[in-house]
């Protein structure tokens, strides 16, 4: 990741629901993006990780890695997203990495495995992104 695509991934973090979750991008590729949530302020009632957050990751990391793909020109946005959720994390920090599936001219696909801070798998999802012309501001 260069420098401009790192100042660029924190500002598209700025007041997004990456900043209120406390997700953190590690490193971010249009081919691969690794990126970090807290367990803590994302649990379900019943004090384990909410699904919804682990779902929230995926399609977050997807969507950069597709941004990337896309260009300055380009907006890339998600249109399907699919996950499956393997075992549940209570505590510690879990770890989402987005890999290229396929990188076309205006769809990307992406497949994230999500695990927790010992490795194990949690969940694995697959996002798909539309790539579209960068609206006039």
């Amino acid at each position: 990741m260069t420098d401009n695509d790192a100042a660029s991934d924190r500002q598209f973090a700025d007041d997004t629901l990456i900043s209120r979750m406390g997700m953190s991008i590690v490193s971010a590729t249009a081919e691969r993006v690794e990126g970090t949530m807290p367990v803590e302020g994302n649990r379900q009632p019943y004090g384990l990780l909410h699904g919804g957050a682990s779902a929230a990751l995926a399609e977050t990391l997807g969507s950069i890695a597709a941004m990337h793909h896309a260009g300055p020109d380009h907006i890339a946005v998600g249109i399907e997203l699919s996950i499956s959720h393997h075992r549940s994390a209570k505590t510690g920090l879990v770890t989402g990495v987005a890999e290229a599936v396929h990188l076309g001219r205006t769809v990307a696909t992406y497949a994230v495995r999500i695990e927790d801070e010992t490795g194990r798998l949690l969940a694995t999802s697959r996002l798909t992104c539309a790539i579209r012309s960068r609206p006039a501001t």
